[in-house]
């Protein structure tokens, strides 16, 4: 259980930076439906999820080879291993950064910015940049500082969200009250560029705040350690390739599978905007996963039995607590649906299936340490691109007929074949106990739950506000039910976290 409280209170300081972030990233969403047209809203929405793939290609895995190698017993200098990732994503980053510049205006043709292909440069540099920085935050969460983690990450965010108020909202007034003084900092046909501005300057100011972690040690290149590294990381490149395609391979299709121009650009802004009425189960998934790999990995020096049963107990806590964050936004969709315009409201039907996918890929992130701990990554390629195939053929299938809803179905059913096929594989190569059975029966309470809040209360005519108290009344039953059942120390983990904030 010790190593559960380390796990549950590392994810909350974590949780600061992930949770918090995201969701102030998350008020922005209101922002930019409300001032922009769903036709260009979907430009942003296809020219992040390049930015995704760029991200992952550009990190190649090194994220999870720097913890693998920097606990290794065969590798006694961390900060060797350290400064040789530091000096890999250096390279490939600055050779990016030309490689984009030399073919600006084909690119920008290709990502829909024609005639701004100053929106491109900014994002390579932002994707460069935040490459480059994937290391240094790792190395926080290796040194088991998540404070200095999260106040690094939420000044990125308020530079962020800053930004972009100033640009957006106030710059226009400025201009318009008096055009002579402000006139020349403001240029109403930048429109969307003022997103990407902020986000470049933002990720700027993040590199400024890392110095001190790329000072106070000697910068030094083992190449025999890269070699194994790459050997370790190409498998979890491939793997981190196929999941970001997963995520954004719809957004990138779209416009390809709908045959009208206009229609394509419409729809997929408004699949954006409701992909990120979702965005809740991602910022806790992401929250999970800082604190959660190191954890593993610290973990796997310990004996055998103690080892897995805290595997097993973070799974069960896992699916125990995306449930009743599924449940919340489900049950009070028509409150969390205003941080979109109404404009955007034709889309809602997605956010259920997408937060059931989202729940589903979060499962499969867990069972995914069998195949890192046993050093077998190849796997993990395996079924990322078993998940792409399944997302690729359902897409295909699916959007010319059902238009955006197809993307959804096509995450759901990608997310969930990944998950069975890591689970059945993983029995074999590498049995962890977890406890299905009752998993699957928190599924089937949380799914009785559903059906109680979203029809049977509904159809009793209770009004809003009754119906909302007793979906809060359904939602405590679950907690406690699980409470219950699983016998948590809710009072002693409060305590430890407590202690853990006040000592920071």
């Amino acid at each position: 259980m010790s190593g559960i409280k380390s796990l549950a209170k590392d994810t909350a300081i974590y949780g600061l930076s992930s949770i918090v972030g995201r969701f102030l990233n998350w008020l922005l969403v209101p922002l930019y439906t409300a001032v922009f047209a769903p036709e260009a809203y979907g430009v942003v929405t296809y020219v992040y999820s390049v930015v995704a793939l760029a991200m992952a290609v550009l990190t190649y895995g090194i994220e999870t080879g720097f913890f693998r190698f920097a606990n290794h017993e065969r590798w006694s200098d961390p900060m060797e291993v350290y400064s040789s990732c530091l000096i890999s994503l250096a390279t490939t980053s600055t050779m990016f950064v030309l490689l984009v510049a030399m073919f600006l205006n084909p690119i920008s043709d290709v990502m829909e910015c024609a005639g701004h292909p100053s929106f491109v440069m900014m994002m390579a540099v932002c994707v460069a940049l935040d490459a480059f920085l994937a290391i240094p935050y790792n190395y926080l969460r290796y040194k088991k500082r998540p404070v200095r983690f999260a106040t690094i990450r939420l000044t990125n965010i308020g530079v962020n969200i800053g930004l972009n108020l100033f640009f957006i909202l106030l710059c226009p007034r400025l201009a318009a009250w008096a055009p002579d003084t402000f006139g020349g900092i403001y240029d109403a046909d930048f429109g969307i560029g003022y997103i990407f501005l902020s986000n470049l300057i933002a990720s700027a100011v993040n590199m400024l705040m890392m110095i001190p972690e790329l000072r106070g040690f000697r910068w030094r290149f083992n190449s025999r350690l890269w070699r194994e590294m790459m050997t370790y990381s190409a498998p979890l490149l491939v793997l981190s390739v196929a999941g970001i395609m997963n995520q954004t391979v719809d957004k990138i299709l779209y416009p390809v599978l709908v045959s009208d121009p206009a229609e394509a650009a419409y729809g997929l802004g408004i699949y954006g905007a409701n992909y990120k009425v979702a965005i809740v189960m991602v910022m806790f998934l992401q929250a999970f996963r800082f604190a959660y790999e190191p954890f593993i990995f610290s973990r796997d020096r310990g004996a055998g039995e103690s080892r897995n049963k805290a595997y097993s107990d973070a799974m069960k806590y896992f699916v125990i607590f995306a449930l009743v964050i599924f449940l919340g936004v489900m049950f009070y969709l028509n409150i969390v649906r205003h941080f979109i315009s109404s404009r955007y409201y034709s889309g809602l039907d997605v956010v259920p299936v997408i937060m059931l996918a989202e729940l589903f890929f979060g499962i499969f992130f867990n069972l995914s340490l069998w195949y890192k701990l046993s050093d077998r990554t190849v796997w993990g390629m395996w079924f990322s691109l078993l998940g792409l195939a399944v997302t690729l053929a359902m897409n295909v299938l699916l959007v010319p007929r059902l238009g955006y809803m197809g993307c959804a179905w096509a995450a759901l059913a990608s997310y969930g074949v990944m998950m069975l096929a890591s689970y059945f594989v993983g029995r074999v190569k590498h049995p962890i106990p977890y406890e299905t059975g009752r998993i699957l029966g928190y599924f089937g309470i949380a799914a009785g739950i559903y059906a109680v809040g979203m029809y049977a209360l509904p159809a009793m005519g209770m009004g809003a506000l009754l119906t909302g108290a007793a979906r809060a009344v359904l939602i405590l039953l679950f907690v406690l039910i699980a409470v219950r059942r699983e016998n948590m120390p809710v009072g002693e983990l409060a305590a430890v976290l407590s202690r853990r904030l006040k000592s920071r």
